[in-house]
């Protein structure tokens, strides 16, 4: 039976909509508990940079991308 992380490292990096992601997309692109674990990692400025359009917040797809490359180099190691 193949290690779940080598099966994990393998698999294609999943395509984000070219559009800006909101706080929900994240919610759901990362199975997250709620919207407030997004806007937790907002103020302790550990999650993808986000930027505000009004009163909305907003995630470009490259600075996600980003943020999620550097994760996984941090847990490399």
């Amino acid at each position: 039976m193949a290690d779940r992380r080598s099966t994990v490292a393998q698999a294609e990096p999943r395509v984000l909509p070219s559009r800006f992601l909101t706080p929900d997309d994240l919610v759901e692109m990362f199975e997250l508990p709620s919207v407030e674990t997004v806007y937790q990692w907002r103020r302790k400025r550990t999650g993808p940079r986000g930027f505000r359009v009004g009163r909305h917040l907003r995630f470009d797809p490259d600075d996600v991308r980003a943020w999620v490359e550097s994760q996984i180099k941090r847990a490399a190691a």
